[in-house]
């Protein structure tokens, strides 16, 4: 029987997720040697070839792929262990890392972690606030338990990347913002496809920017960035002067004097809030308090 070492697999799907041993090594903290030798002694033990030369990178095997397919299933289950041991050992106890996009902190983090403090007072809950894009960067690497990002759609019942387990929090809607002196900024019934000819604002790249696309898309146009921001007081500045029009979602609540905001109420746009943790770790009694606390959070309008 081959001989399967958990560390050196976790190498392996870093490498999977990074593309690169030298990215690879960075996230792991590890140097590249130390990352070669280590895949190497993996091929060694399990009796077939890891990685394949690729011009001047690697690339992983089909035999790699295979490993990685059976290794998810194993990192599920430890996952899974590892959260009822600490639910026998500490109780309804414990710290859990939250990473959340910016908006989301306020919105939902904050009156969780209020909650938690009367229903579970013995669940700490450690809060970064990250990008929207970074969060499963940071879930997959350890660095926080529960991440919250943005997607166009809910998350699938079968979701495609095994490596988590994913749940939409709230279709969080979008308004549209327009300078205040707009020919169109009182118009009655605004569509986004009245929109079609303005410079629009939205961040580069990211979910963000798929929200944004996807919205005007489905209004039967492709937009036409104007200018690139990711934070609402850039945005509404730019807005605000003139400089184009922008999707902002009401959970954010941003407001800004000489900015009209409008509801779209023919084409509705949402956003997904989505909560994301690592496949098997939400049976954790901490990790799942948390989760419970963060759905209780969301407001009874947006359920």
């Amino acid at each position: 029987m081959s001989e399967w070492d958990i560390k050196k697999l976790q190498i392996l799907r870093t490498l999977s997720e990074r593309g690169t041993v030298t990215a690879t090594a960075q996230t792991l903290q590890m140097t590249p040697s130390a990352v070669s030798q280590q895949l190497s002694n993996l091929a060694k033990q399990l009796g077939v070839p890891l990685l394949e030369a690729h011009g001047r990178r690697v690339r992983l095997t089909d035999a790699a792929h295979l490993v990685l397919r059976h290794a998810e299933a194993v990192f599920a289950q430890l996952e899974k262990a590892d959260a009822e041991l600490t639910a026998y050992v500490q109780g309804e106890a414990g710290e859990v890392r939250v990473g959340a996009f910016s908006t989301a902190v306020p919105a939902l983090v904050v009156p969780a972690v209020r909650a938690l403090r009367e229903a579970a007072p013995g669940i700490s809950v450690r809060v970064r606030e990250t990008e929207a894009a970074q969060a499963y960067e940071l879930l997959a690497a350890g660095e926080v338990d529960i991440a919250l990002s943005l997607a166009v759609q809910a998350p699938a019942a079968v979701d495609a990347d095994t490596r988590f387990t994913r749940e939409s929090l709230l279709a969080d809607p979008l308004d549209v913002a327009l300078p205040g002196g707009h020919a169109l900024a009182s118009a009655p019934g605004l569509r986004l496809a009245d929109l079609a000819g303005e410079p629009w604002i939205f961040g580069g790249s990211g979910p963000w920017s798929e929200i944004t696309r996807a919205a005007c898309e489905a209004a039967g146009f492709t937009p036409t960035q104007g200018h690139s921001a990711s934070g609402w007081t850039s945005i509404l500045a730019m807005v605000e002067a003139g400089m184009g029009v922008a999707l902002v979602p009401r959970m954010a609540a941003v407001r800004r004097d000489g900015v009209q905001m409008r509801e779209l109420f023919e084409d509705h746009p949402t956003r997904h809030v989505v909560a994301a943790v690592r496949r098997g770790a939400a049976t954790g009694v901490a990790v799942s308090r948390v989760l419970v606390a963060l759905r209780e959070a969301v407001p009874h309008r947006a359920r």
